[in-house]
C-alpha cells in the first residue's frame, strides 16, 4: 500500500474504504471483511446513518484502533459552532470512540454561509484532542480561500468528486498548490453512470491485464488523489486493492483525462454552491 502524508505529518493509505449504503449488520460484516481484506481508511459520516455499525466493526476486530483510520463527517445542520462542538461529541459517543482520525465539512452549503465558523470548530476540535486531522469536503478555490484566510489554519484534506467523467482536475490541482491531500468520493459514478463499461478505460485495462476499476483506482492515485472504494463484496474489496503491481502510462492518463465531460460529467449536478445539505 502506498502512503500519502499529509501537511499536519499524519499519514493515509492511497485507498481509503467508503460505508455509504452499509447499514446494520450486512455493515458490520462488510467493514470486518475490509478491515481484514486490508483496508485502513474507514469513511463515514453521520449522514450515512452507518457511524454505530462502524464502532461495532471496529470493537470486533483484532486490529489494533491506532491502525484504523476513521474518517466521518459534519452535516450542515450543525455548522453553528456550539452545535458543531457538540456533534463531533456526539458522533464520537455513537461510533464509541475517543477521537476521529479525520473529520471533514461534508458540504460549504454557502447559501447558509456558516462553514468558516464550522471550519473553526473543526479546528478548535483538533486541538481538543477530538480529531487527529481536519478537513473539508466539496470546498472549491473560493471556500478553501476564505476558511484559511479566517484561520490561518489549511486543510489536510479535501473530499472531492472525482471520476473519468468529471475529472475535477482544475481542483485537484488547487488543492495541491495549498498543500491539501484531495481525495476522490464515487471514483466509480455510481450506478447512475457507466463510467466502468467505458470502452476506453477497458482497452487500458486490457493492457495491463487489470479491469476499468483498477485502472480508475491507479489514475487516481498517480494523479496525487486517495480514492475512496465503496463495495460489500469480499470479492470486490479484494480486487480494489489489486493496483500496486502496475503504474499507467503519461499516454493512458491523458486518454483518460480526455473522457471528462465538464459539468455534464457530475453525478447528480451537486455543484458545491447550489447544493443544499442539512441533514
Amino acid at each position: 500500500m502506498e502512503i500519502f502524508t499529509l501537511n499536519d505529518g499524519n499519514q493515509l493509505p492511497a485507498v481509503g474504504f467508503g460505508t455509504v449504503g452499509l447499514n446494520g449488520a450486512r455493515g458490520v460484516n462488510a467493514f470486518l471483511s475490509a478491515l481484514n481484506v486490508g483496508y485502513r481508511i474507514i469513511d463515514t459520516s453521520t449522514n450515512y446513518n452507518n457511524e454505530g455499525a462502524v464502532g461495532e466493526a471496529i470493537r470486533r476486530t483484532d486490529i489494533p484502533r491506532e491502525e484504523i483510520l476513521v474518517t466521518s463527517k459534519l452535516p450542515g445542520a450543525a455548522h453553528e459552532y456550539d452545535k458543531a462542538i457538540e456533534w463531533i461529541q456526539e458522533s464520537l459517543y455513537r461510533i464509541g470512540l475517543d477521537y476521529f482520525d479525520q473529520y471533514l465539512i461534508h458540504w460549504p452549503l454557502p447559501k447558509q454561509d456558516q462553514y468558516v465558523e464550522a471550519w473553526q470548530a473543526l479546528v478548535d476540535a483538533q486541538k481538543f484532542g477530538l480529531i487527529r486531522s481536519i478537513g473539508v469536503s466539496n470546498f472549491l478555490p473560493e471556500h478553501l480561500d476564505r476558511i484559511i484566510d479566517a484561520t490561518g489554519v489549511t486543510p489536510a484534506v479535501n473530499q472531492i468528486e472525482r471520476h473519468p467523467y468529471f475529472n475535477n482536475q482544475e481542483l485537484v490541482d488547487y488543492n495541491n498548490k495549498l498543500g491539501i491531500v484531495p481525495q476522490a468520493w464515487s471514483p466509480f459514478g455510481r450506478n447512475l453512470l457507466d463510467v466502468l463499461d467505458e470502452e476506453k478505460l477497458k482497452a487500458i485495462a486490457e493492457k495491463y491485464g487489470k479491469d476499468a476499476s483498477h485502472v480508475i483506482i491507479r489514475w487516481n492515485i498517480q494523479n496525487g488523489v486517495i480514492p475512496i472504494v465503496k463495495s460489500g463484496s469480499y470479492k470486490n474489496q479484494v480486487a480494489n486493492l489489486n493496483v500496486f503491481d502496475f503504474e499507467l502510462s503519461a499516454d493512458d492518463i491523458a486518454q483518460i483525462n480526455q473522457l471528462d465531460k465538464g459539468e455534464d460529467g457530475r453525478i447528480e449536478g451537486q455543484h458545491p454552491n447550489e447544493y443544499e445539505e442539512f441533514d
